[in-house]
């Protein structure tokens, strides 16, 4: 062979990873044999923390299980949290950090990551439904002997009465769901998808935490849900990332600063709701002798590195040379792992509060007293902040007035009322959960129905003309060839996406706008929901996203998937119009009690279930009606302003040729007219 057809030798990028060691060992073969290390270190920390201590038990009255369902239990639920981390960060980086090829595909550095996500998701399903069954029998004192003979899927029915065991056996299924979509999905936006679903199935054990419970119980739950999420995504993306540069990607660029990205915003999520979590369980609490105090002391510690560590990361990260990141990642990673071990293990230790005094009945069922009738002095002055969607409000304002702001600095104008429209659908949002509203509208159904008709009606009434899309892709820069996907990517593939295409269908959106009112209030759906703080938290979401999908297509600025012809939204909307009033008629003319049993334990002494009903129905048929016709008078402004544009273009059309298409058309008809 000659000399200029010879091979050249290989070599090795400077931004490569760290892959080998000092003496050139390739470390890729050990990056799974250190994961199962640090997972099953974690696990023996967490089984020492709990083994000795029966305080959770002995508080709910509850047989202490075997020592063998006790550590299995604990090292179930290790072993599930860190496969869902390590599932939801190698999705995410495979979608989000990873730069796809020219036709969406990911690249071989993704494609690595979305099959280590696969592998993670599967194993995170069996673990999670090991925890679950294990649970039944933790909670239940049920030896393993009797769950096994009672058959494979005998325990089912226990798990589906009690709220731990279904919280875990829920996130097990909805990763096996993560691992069967993996295994199909090429492109960066499954990757991302599946990413996202991965981290939010932390959320069904969050949402049934046993220290989320009592007085402020929507606070912690919130704040239970909130860390649980971030933190499965900070961890994630720790370990992803570091087993990324290890298997040779690059971190440099816009791959860098987009993994900086996620770390800092997972982990600021993750630190604040955590620190309200923690402050309403221990709030004038004993701290001393409680093994879940020295629990929370060892957390804050290793907080506090996780703070200092994160943001040299991410300043690293930034930097023209992200080389010392290989360094640091794999160490924040662990302290990420040590601190999940110590909230799976705070599970079955007895928060500080809890010894202090039992809870009122309304703390119990609500989460705080109440005093006094509900009347307008009261709305306005009895707040009540609702952590997710009161924070959310302020957040989607000030990202709006950020964008016309920039906009504004281009030279570029943006409509005045489409701000002011923006604005007061994040106050009514704001005021509808957080005012005095969502402090009375879980105890009275008359409020709950004035604060689901602001949510349902008026609040996507009025973001939908805030055309906040449109703002956004003006906003945003596209992340520019051979760069991972930025939020404008993430954007557009949203609204392009199959879902969008299928939600926003007149049709559907219209069956799920008006459905969802008869499936919730007129099945045991309700009674139900009433009775946990994240089903109101669900109910909340349910009536903007739905809301938002009908209105959007109707009289939304921005463009939308289906857009119908004005006289057919005009008959979509009076389609819908009339099941409006029938709802009000029939919640007002109902001679039972929608939710009696939850209301008639709230026990609010000045009022009587019956005519509260009434009140309610007749709330629902009027403020049913006024935004239906707010938007009517909308859709005809629109009508008329659309056919003045088009008239005006046609006169433009005209002016520049001469009426050519007025001159064919009349002699056209003038050639008929010779022809017959």
């Amino acid at each position: 062979m000659s000399a200029s057809t010879e091979p050249a030798p290989a070599t090795v990028r400077p931004d490569a990873g760290d892959r080998t060691g000092r003496r050139g060992r390739d470390l890729r073969p050990f990056t799974t044999a250190a994961t199962l290390l640090v997972v099953a270190i974690c696990g023996g920390v967490a089984v020492a923390l709990t083994i000795g201590d029966d305080g959770y038990w002995a508080q709910g009255g509850l047989p202490v299980p075997d020592d063998v369902v006790r550590i299995g239990n604990v090292l179930a639920r290790v072993a599930t949290v860190a496969a869902m981390a390590v599932a939801a960060g190698s999705l995410l980086v495979a979608g989000l950090v990873a730069a796809p090829q020219a036709s969406g595909t990911v690249d071989v550095q993704g494609y690595r990551a979305l099959r280590r996500g696969a592998l993670a998701a599967l194993l995170g399903g069996v673990t999670g439904i090991t925890a679950g069954w294990l649970s039944v029998a933790d909670m239940s004192g049920t030896g393993l002997s009797d769950l096994a003979g009672a058959g494979p899927f005998g325990w089912l029915g226990a798990a589906a009465t009690l709220d731990e065991p279904m919280g875990w056996t829920l996130a097990g299924a909805g990763l096996l769901l993560v691992a069967a979509g993996a295994g199909y999905a090429l492109s960066w936006k499954g990757a991302a998808a599946l990413g996202v679903f991965a981290a939010a199935t932390a959320l069904f054990p969050a949402a049934v935490h046993p220290a989320a419970t009592g007085m402020a119980h929507d606070w912690s739950g919130d704040g239970s849900m909130l860390r649980a999420l971030a933190g499965v995504v900070f961890l994630g993306v720790c370990a992803a990332l570091t087993a990324y540069r290890i298997h040779g990607g690059s971190l440099a660029g816009a791959a860098g600063r987009r993994g900086g990205a996620l770390l800092a915003g997972a982990g600021s999520v993750y630190l604040v709701a955590e620190i309200v979590f923690q402050v309403v369980v221990v709030w004038n609490g004993p701290w001393a002798g409680s093994a879940y105090a020295t629990t929370v002391a060892v957390s804050a510690v290793l907080l506090a590195l996780l703070v200092a560590g994160t943001a040299v990361l991410v300043r690293v990260l930034s930097s023209p040379r992200p080389d010392a990141a290989g360094r640091l990642l794999p160490v924040l990673a662990v302290a990420g792992a040590a601190v999940a071990a110590l909230g799976v293990a705070g599970t079955r230790l007895v928060p500080p509060r809890f010894l202090v005094r039992p809870d009122t009945a309304l703390e119990t069922l609500i989460g705080w007293n109440i005093d006094r009738p509900f009347s307008a002095l009261t709305m306005l002055v009895e707040w009540r902040w609702n952590i997710v969607f009161g924070t959310g409000a302020l957040l989607l304002a000030g990202l709006y007035a950020l964008g016309v702001r920039r906009l504004a600095a281009r030279g570029v104008r943006w409509p005045v009322g489409r701000t002011w429209a923006w604005m007061l659908g994040c106050a009514a949002l704001l005021f509808a959960t957080s005012s005095g509203l969502g402090f009375y509208s879980p105890a009275m159904f008359s409020v709950h129905m004035i604060s689901h008709m602001t949510l349902n009606m008026l609040t996507p009434i009025l973001l939908s003309l805030g055309g906040a899309v449109t703002l956004a892709l003006r906003v945003l820069r596209p992340a520019g060839r051979g760069n991972p996907p930025g939020p404008r990517e993430w954007l557009l593939a949203a609204v392009h996406s199959r879902a969008a295409r299928v939600l926003t269908h007149p049709g559907c959106a219209a069956v799920l706008f008006v459905g969802s009112f008869y499936v919730l209030y007129f099945t045991s759906l309700f009674d139900g929901a009433l009775r946990f703080h994240w089903t109101h938290q669900l109910m909340n979401l349910h009536f903007v996203l739905v809301g938002y999908l009908f209105f959007w297509p109707l009289i939304g600025v921005d463009s939308a998937p289906h857009r119908l012809p004005h006289l057919g939204r005009l008959a979509v909307l009076l389609a819908t119009m009339p099941f409006h009033a029938f709802f009000g008629i029939a919640v007002m003319s109902s001679s039972t009690v929608l939710g009696r049993n939850f209301y008639a334990q709230v026990g609010l002494p000045w009022l009587d279930l019956a005519a509260d009903q009434s009140v309610g129905g007749g709330i629902a048929w009027a403020t049913g009606e006024l935004p239906m016709l707010l938007v009517m008078v909308t859709l005809v402004v629109q009508w008329s302003r659309d056919d003045s544009r088009e008239a005006a273009r046609k006169d433009r059309q005209a002016a520049r040729d001469d009426d050519a298409e007025l001159k064919a058309y009349n002699e056209m008809l003038a050639k008929l007219r010779q022809g017959g």
